[in-house]
């Protein structure tokens, strides 16, 4: 029996790119949440009653980046794992003081198969 698919919230302000995440991740198996802003997530964070296993979220969004959005989601759903999705370099993000060193980005343009590896990597167990 397969073990269910990793169910990933997808986070960005822009409805286009949001939407293709979501197909990207869809399509290679992934169960798929979205939101449009930080406020959205959380109450999806707090509200949704199965798993959500990545947090999939634009570095900068409206009212919150994307760091401060990861610290509320993960401070509700503690085991949530964060992948970042950025149009900066990650040695420039964590310059910048964005994200973490340790932190799992991918960055903008990507494709679909780049997506779904960073994805999967995020998930993996040792990536904690």
């Amino acid at each position: 029996m397969n073990a269910p698919a990793a169910t990933v919230l997808v986070v960005d302000d822009e409805e286009d790119l949001r939407e293709a995440m979501r197909r990207m991740l869809e399509r290679r198996g992934f169960a798929t949440l979205t939101a449009a802003d930080p406020a959205e997530a959380e109450a999806l964070c707090r509200d949704h009653s199965g798993a959500i296993d990545l947090l999939l979220t634009d570095l900068t969004l409206p009212g919150a980046s994307g760091g401060e959005l990861a610290r509320a989601a993960t401070s509700i759903r503690p085991d949530l794992r964060v992948l970042y999705v950025s149009g900066l370099p990650k040695d420039i993000a964590v310059g910048q003081g964005l994200v973490g060193e340790e932190a799992a980005l991918v960055q903008k343009p990507f494709t679909s198969d780049r997506l779904a590896d960073a994805v999967r990597r995020a998930l993996e167990p040792a990536s904690r």
